[in-house]
């Protein structure tokens, strides 16, 4: 476009690069580090550049990391024996920002997806079955409630069970604040599964 000289529509182009960000968003994120004072924008550059020359993943359990084991697999007060199943990285933060959870966590890096030529043995589940050699009694799946996330749950549950190790997963359900009259047949199916006695 000639809209912008070119140095601007690359900026944009890169922001438009980034996950759930369209043209319009990458534009005015782009106008807005332009507005921005130099020594900001040195340092939003210093800190792209140094996170991604610092951070690697925890040969441990696959989470971003500065150090290696990571923080929360090198915590003493971590339950070693209960592990957390997740897709990506992210997840750790989501379930740790709950605070209700006080065992490790092992990261998949995706999940089973066959219509996208993604396998088992495309994603991080034998370093999984490894771990299970330490007194691990219980790994719980929280993958998303999707069609690939349910699939890699059932294929953990069926790599594990044999190996005497406890299987859960993650309840789905209603919302906190939802109304059922607007909840799928699906999301009903689940809640009902998940109940528990009060």
């Amino acid at each position: 476009m000639d809209f912008y000289p070119v140095a601007i529509e690359k900026l944009i182009e890169e922001f438009a690069k980034l996950p759930g960000i369209g043209y319009k968003t990458a534009q005015r994120l782009a106008l807005y580090v332009l507005n921005l004072p130099k020594d900001e924008v040195d340092g939003f550059a210093n800190a792209l550049i140094k996170a991604r020359g610092t951070i690697k993943y925890c040969s441990v359990c696959g989470n971003f990391t500065d150090s290696d084991p990571c923080a929360i697999c090198s915590n003493p007060s971590r339950d070693k024996g209960t592990i957390c199943v997740v897709e990506e990285p992210k997840d750790i933060m989501s379930v740790e920002r709950v605070r209700e959870y006080n065992g490790v966590y092992h990261v998949l890096h995706g999940v089973i997806s066959p219509m996208a030529g993604i396998g088992p043995d495309s994603i991080k589940l034998r370093e999984l079955v490894t771990r299970m050699k330490d007194d691990v009694k219980e790994v719980i799946v929280a993958t998303n409630a999707n069609v690939n996330g349910e699939a890699t749950a059932m294929y953990i549950s069926k790599l594990l069970n044999p190996l005497g190790i406890k299987v859960t997963r993650i309840a789905h359900g209603i919302p906190v604040g939802g109304d059922l009259e607007y909840a799928d047949e699906v999301t009903l199916s689940k809640a009902l599964e998940g109940r528990k006695q009060i």
